[in-house]
């Protein structure tokens, strides 16, 4: 059995019906030529079923003790478990559009994973146009984050088109041999599980326990603006529709966009890939707000994931912080996007892990003391703004697979 990072657990405690907690993809497929749709993805579904053992953690589940998340959690492997619950096949009314696809993915992603059972799902779905197809994976962020699922996304496809995968793309197997083929050629260096913990990076950052205690008190002091030079970006996020309280159903859209396009972008304002796409996301939002006359006078700020994750590290769930992040929506010119997200790169860039990791548990523990009261207040008057909400309005990440790449099944 796998014990479970403070980190992993905190995914699981702050889900609730309004607030999933899983990660999820979209991927399309274009069908071999003279391939039969409804034949190629029934044997896919086979074929992806049947796997004698597992990767982990897609053939465990949680065992929570008497104490439930407050005490310690494992993933245990799963005896009964069903793989035709887990890897479903369906259909859209033909000819399929893109609208119904996303209509689909929209009601499958706003649906909670049974916790009696190991927590992921897969979806492969035909009826589209051009001969494509669809699959809608989703997992629970306290197994994988977003870096991790790149690496099993990348483990179950091939570059070369004629390449055919015997075994199940999620069995134990094909994940030892794409871990041997990274490591080809290259020594991995050593994955540092002590900063999966936060507390433990923060007791190891402040002494002791009882040092904790006092850093924690004086974070608090600075939650209620009495920090003296000492200041967190928590207060007076500016309010908008983006940082209310919203019901359980999501929607689901998209948009594609040529990495060259994207690359272009990033090199016309000296910033890099990442740089543009947070720059893409503060217009957008930008644009969506001033559309709806609820652009606030200063920038929102957005949580930016940071990856932790040590060079040759597949195996870890979750190795990740965040920082937030001024998403430059009161800008108009892109360069001012651009230049506020680079400002972010270099930032994240200087600081070591521990110090990453450190800085948005620090900046979010105080939040605790003040919740209670928040929240009463909220119940009393629900137009009541948050001047100690969260220090991001709304989050902004990108985790994907850089190369075309195909089905191995």
């Amino acid at each position: 059995m796998k014990k479970l990072s403070l980190v992993d657990k905190g995914f699981l405690a702050s889900e609730n019906r309004e607030t999933p907690m899983h990660v999820a993809s979209v991927a399309l497929y274009t069908l071999p030529e003279g391939a039969s749709e409804q034949e190629f993805l029934q044997g896919l579904a086979t074929n992806v079923r049947s796997a004698d053992t597992l990767l982990p953690p897609f053939g465990d589940r949680l065992r929570l003790g008497r104490l439930g998340l407050a005490g310690n959690a494992y993933w245990e492997r799963d005896d009964a478990m069903d793989m035709d619950y887990h890897v479903r096949h369906s259909a859209l009314p033909k000819p399929g559009r893109y609208r119904e696809l996303f209509n689909l993915v929209s009601r499958l992603h706003g649906t909670l994973l049974e916790r009696s059972r190991p927590l992921w799902e897969m979806h492969l779905i035909e009826g589209l146009q051009n001969r494509q197809f669809a699959v809608y994976t989703k997992t629970h962020h306290a197994a994988v984050d977003g870096a991790r699922g790149v690496h099993i996304s990348r483990s179950m496809l091939s570059p070369d088109p004629n390449h055919v995968l015997n075994e199940s793309p999620l069995s134990l197997e094909s994940w030892t041999r794409y871990k041997n083929d990274l490591r080809a050629g290259k020594k991995t260096a050593h994955s540092d599980q002590e900063l999966r913990n936060v507390a433990d990076v923060l007791k190891s950052t402040f002494d002791s326990s009882a040092n904790l205690f006092r850093a924690l008190s004086a974070f608090s002091q600075t939650w209620v603006g009495r920090g003296g030079d000492l200041a967190l970006p928590h207060r007076r996020i500016p309010i908008s529709s983006l940082n209310h309280s919203i019901h359980g159903a999501r929607r689901f859209v998209a948009q594609s966009w040529p990495f060259a396009r994207i690359n272009a972008v990033a090199k016309a304002f000296d910033g890099t890939f990442n740089d543009a796409v947070l720059a893409i996301c503060s217009g957008a939002l930008r644009e969506y707000l001033q559309t709806h006359a609820e652009l606030p006078e200063q920038s929102l700020k957005s949580m930016v994931p940071v990856s932790l994750r040590q060079a040759g590290d597949v195996e870890s769930g979750n190795a990740i912080a965040a920082i937030s992040a001024i998403a430059a929506s009161s800008e108009i010119a892109a360069i001012s996007a651009i230049a506020a997200s680079s400002a972010i790169s270099a930032t994240a860039a200087v600081l070591s892990p521990p110090a990453v990791l450190s800085l948005p548990a620090a900046q979010s523990l105080p939040s605790a003391r003040s919740l209670p009261a928040d929240t009463a207040r909220r119940r009393l008057d629900r137009s009541a703004s948050w001047p100690w909400g969260p220090p991001w309005g709304s989050p902004e990440s990108r985790t994907s697979p850089r190369v075309p790449a195909c089905s191995a099944s």
